[in-house]
């Protein structure tokens, strides 16, 4: 039993995390066994369709270090092995998706905005109230 109060909180906080890992481990093996049960099934176009769906949960879950990323890699190699060991047509091209743009904080764009119209010059109006008093004159 931990003898300190830090010691409980981080006994109380493994018990957590390791739930959390277990769950995860649990969907990449799910994910592995959807494109198995595709391979299996003689579709190459399903199992093309599998791969792709299922091998961005392997890349996530070894990104979160839960296995080793050379375990991903061996796993990602030996299905698209098998996957490409089917017969028929199906095109195997597995892109990974662009990295989505940031996008700039809303208190920025607001900040930009203000800047933009303190230094933005009043000379505009100026020559509109002229050619109106101009044209009152005449």
């Amino acid at each position: 039993m931990a003898n300190t109060a830090q010691a409980r909180k981080r006994a109380r906080q493994a018990v957590k995390q390791r739930a959390h890992n277990a769950s995860l481990r649990s969907t990449l093996r799910t994910a592995i066994k959807k494109i198995i049960k595709a391979v299996e099934s003689g579709d190459k176009v399903a199992a093309v369709a599998a791969y792709s769906e299922n091998v961005s949960v392997i890349d996530r879950i070894a990104d979160k270090n839960i296995i080793h990323k050379n375990k991903a890699s061996r796993h990602k190699s030996r299905l698209y092995a098998a996957i490409k060991a089917l017969p028929g047509d199906a095109v195997l091209t597995v892109a990974k998706a662009a990295p989505k743009a940031k996008a700039a904080p809303k208190a920025a764009v607001a900040k930009k905005a203000k800047v933009a119209d303190a230094a933005a010059p009043k000379a505009k109006a100026a020559p509109k109230a002229k050619a109106a008093a101009k044209a009152k004159s005449e």
